[in-house]
């Protein structure tokens, strides 16, 4: 185990999801504290290096505390330049439309715009925080995340911190008419492709069944476009690894992503991890699914 002391500081947008996030991280072994005053943070890190207890801290600082901004950035200088402390700063951003909704479906007050309208509270935070965000080292957009969702993004994030590698490549499929990842590098369209889902007996399953997957790939175009798109990115990788880059997303989309992209990604994800250290997720594979049981 690393001998220094590994400080996480949560913050963000409220309404963005940073009790999920500090409840992710105490799954994943950390001290946690939720809304540390900034002031109280030099003395809580002096008792810390004391103990033997534990070595990796995480902690939610935000707008709670008013004088939050004024005092943070200076603490964070100091941080930075502390040789015994591995120091990065989770930012958790969300569209205002969706932190909108958030605190509709709450019906909490946001705490820049207690008495007034919640989106004039909302865009003077981001304001204010933008230069906090601009410093930040992981920045997550949770607007098209669920809680679960987020979890898995933290714990991909910062689970063995000490064994961490330098270079991994994440592989995303997703639905076009949902958006597209905010964090994708690179993003490839399999909307040309036949679309299993005018099959009766395939509409329900998803590209991870392999009667869709097979399906997908069972046509010339699917085999052709593949190897041109396998041909494209290995070539690559070393690139962006010696550019030091720590993570390359790449993103492939069809209409709803439940079928052609979720199959392309398994595929894709498949042949990149004999080489690298690779994640892959299906953003929208069961969103049909959900949709209609809400229904």
């Amino acid at each position: 185990m690393s001998d220094k002391l590994h400080l996480v500081i949560v913050t963000g947008m409220s309404g963005a999801g940073k009790t999920v996030a500090i409840q992710s991280f105490e799954d994943l072994g950390y001290f946690t504290i939720d809304n540390m005053p900034p002031t109280l943070l030099p003395k809580f890190l002096e008792l810390i290096r004391h103990s033997q207890d534990n070595n990796k801290i995480a902690l939610v600082v935000d707008m709670r505390s008013r004088s939050f901004f004024a005092e943070i950035r200076d603490i964070l200088d100091d941080l930075e330049s502390a040789e015994d402390l591995d120091f990065k700063i989770l930012f958790l951003d969300a569209t205002d439309n969706e932190l909108v909704a958030r605190y509709k479906e709450t019906r909490r007050s946001h705490p820049l715009a207690a008495a007034g309208r919640v989106l004039d509270g909302i865009q003077l935070e981001r304001e204010l925080l933008a230069p906090l965000k601009n410093m930040s080292q992981n920045v997550i957009d949770t607007s098209e995340l669920t809680p679960r969702n987020l979890r898995k993004e933290i714990s991909e994030q910062f689970a063995s911190q000490d064994n961490q590698p330098a270079f991994r490549v994440e592989v995303i499929s997703f639905g076009f008419k949902y958006g597209l990842p905010l964090d994708a590098d690179l993003v490839f369209d399999v909307r040309f492709l036949p679309n299993p889902y005018y099959k009766p007996e395939l509409r329900n399953l998803t590209g991870l069944d392999q009667p869709v997957f097979d399906y997908v790939m069972d046509h010339a175009e699917s085999e052709e476009f593949y190897s041109h798109l396998l041909g494209l990115i290995e070539p690559i990788l070393p690139g962006y690894q010696k550019e030091g880059k720590s993570v390359l997303t790449i993103a492939v989309g069809c209409t709803g992503g439940q079928h052609r992209s979720v199959a392309f990604a398994k595929r894709l994800a498949d042949d990149l991890e004999k080489n690298w250290i690779v994640n892959r997720s299906h953003r929208d594979k069961d969103r049909r699914k959900e949709t209609v049981n809400r229904s």
